[in-house]
């Protein structure tokens, strides 16, 4: 898989995958400021959509292709652990950042390995399939970011997703911001306190309304 690398000093390996159309450079602003001292492995999808990248195939606007899905989450994995080696990092400190397509694929990595992350962290996540037994997922801490106005993501796929999750036995904060699909610097700042273990006030936050992409 296409990749970025980059060394850090504190052990913690960050997975970013970006949203559709994105790519490896897209998410590592975000990286820097949720851990600047962290290692970042930073993933570019191996499927193209009309030239533009991705994580999984998908019939339609809203519905996933699971098989290209489920294939796409092993290979993922298989990835990480073949750079764990390459790389010298520690693949039980490893933290998943995703922003949609690639929320929704740390999300099936989380639906089919258990202590697959340390943490991770979610923006704009919709439940990637259904009808499949979770593993046990006590230790695992997930943050999830969304939109009340997604129009991409409705309320109640995060709200399925959060059950099922906790239902594994995750650790699930939610924060909500009440604009659209875009990542915004609001919810960026929510993740870097969760992810220090402090608690975010709202109140401080700032959006920023760039960026666009797609489940």
């Amino acid at each position: 898989m296409q990749h970025i690398f980059l060394k850090g000093t504190n052990g913690i390996t960050l997975l970013m995958l970006h949203g559709t159309g994105g790519d490896e450079k897209d998410l590592l602003p975000i990286a820097k400021q949720i851990d600047p001292n962290a290692n970042v492995l930073s993933v570019r999808g191996n499927i193209s959509e009309y030239g533009m990248p991705r994580f999984y195939k998908r019939k339609s606007i809203d519905v996933f292709d699971v098989e290209s899905l489920v294939d796409e989450t092993h290979n993922l994995c298989d990835f990480v652990r073949k750079s764990s080696k390459t790389y010298q990092f520690d693949c039980k400190r490893v933290v998943a950042i995703g922003y949609a397509t690639g929320a929704n694929i740390a999300t099936s990595v989380l639906f089919h390995y258990e202590q697959a992350f340390h943490k991770a962290i979610l923006f704009h996540p919709m439940v990637p399939m259904r009808d499949v037994d979770l593993p046990n997922l006590k230790g695992t801490k997930v943050f999830i970011g969304a939109g009340r106005n997604d129009k991409m993501m409705p309320n109640h796929e995060v709200e399925e997703l959060t059950q099922m999750l906790q239902s594994a036995n995750a650790s699930v904060e939610v924060f909500w911001t009440d604009y659209g699909h875009q990542l915004s610097r609001e919810e960026i700042s929510a993740a870097k306190a969760w992810y220090d273990g402090k608690e975010f006030d709202e109140d401080l936050l700032i959006l920023d309304d760039e960026g666009d992409n797609h489940v």
